[in-house]
């Protein structure tokens, strides 16, 4: 007779961990978190968090999931302490684009006039979007996995065998830690910087179409704090805050928006990206009969993918 205790084990405790638990759990099943590290020390508490899945694949099923997402973002951006707010503004570049296919999602996007782009720049586009304080939203995310019965264990998993016998399902989203779980080597990481200062007075966000420089620049803000981005470093696996990077982040932010110029900075938070060619959303036969369910390799589109990935975990769960 079976003597596991919960319907399913979802390892990983960052965005796309907590919105499978979540969506498992309030469908009534009784599922169980273990993680390496709680949700605020994630790469996800560092990310900027506009939605907008740059550069992830598979497209078509990209779109699909960044739709079931943003729809419950906006929904949430109702809510109050989900970290959630509708925001707008504009993404601008000197080349100009065609828009990615996800744009077609946002409703009120226009070109942005010669009077919208800050000096320097000739094409832009505005539009609303989720921007997500994501130390806050994280909070709001474990606040209602607990309120779904379920439960985090801070308790690294060295193997899927040393879990098995917790649970017949098992949901790997373990971000880059499934680079060494199940030896998965396309995975790699891309190193992300941000810095947290005090809000000067913004209220709309700006990203720069920088290319393929590693050096990017986004300005992001929230109630009393502002994030500032970013950096883009492939291959690099310190997690310590670089200064000069910082510095570098400073500068370019407030040459475009100088009432950033003597903002006090905050904090300064540094994630890896879980980089792959595409993500893994598949199922396959895990140790001692369990079912295993991947759900990782997200790159930098986590936020804007993960509750459109979480339905499909969920309803993976559920076939054989």
């Amino acid at each position: 007779m079976s003597t596991r205790v919960h319907d399913v084990v979802v390892i990983g405790a960052g965005i796309i961990g907590l919105t499978t638990a979540i969506t498992l759990a309030e469908a009534g099943q009784r599922v169980l978190v273990r993680a390496a590290e709680p949700p605020k020390h994630t790469t996800s508490a560092a990310a900027g968090a506009l939605w907008g899945p740059w550069m992830a694949e598979p497209a078509a099923l990209v779109l699909k999931w960044a739709k079931h997402t943003l729809d419950v973002l906006t929904e949430l951006a109702t809510q109050p302490d989900t970290g959630v707010r509708l925001a707008t503004g504009i993404a601008v570049s000197n080349i100009e684009r065609v828009p990615s296919d996800w744009v077609q999602l946002l409703r009120d996007r226009r070109r942005c006039t010669p009077q919208d782009l800050p000096r320097g720049y000739r094409h832009g586009q505005r539009y609303t979007a989720p921007l997500v304080d994501m130390p806050r939203h994280l909070g709001y995310l474990t606040h209602r996995l607990h309120a779904a019965g379920a439960a985090i264990e801070i308790s690294p998993v060295s193997s899927l065998d040393a879990i098995a016998n917790l649970a017949p399902h098992i949901v790997n989203c373990t971000g880059l830690g499934a680079r060494s779980l199940i030896a998965d080597e396309h995975l790699y990481p891309i190193r992300g910087q941000h810095v947290v200062v005090n809000n000067p007075g913004l209220t709309d966000f700006l990203e720069v179409d920088t290319g393929d420089s590693l050096d990017l620049i986004g300005i992001y803000p929230h109630e009393d704090h502002v994030v500032l981005g970013g950096s883009a470093q492939p291959h690099i696996w310190d997690r310590r805050p670089n200064p000069i990077v910082t510095d570098g982040i400073l500068d370019r932010c407030a040459t475009i928006e100088p009432r950033l110029r003597e903002a006090q900075v905050l904090d300064v938070r540094v994630g890896l990206r879980p980089a792959r060619h595409s993500v893994r959303l598949d199922t396959e036969e895990g140790p001692a009969g369990t079912r295993l369910i991947h759900n990782y390799g997200h790159g930098g589109a986590g936020v804007s993918l993960c509750w459109g990935c979480a339905a499909v975990a969920a309803e993976l769960s559920t076939q054989g």
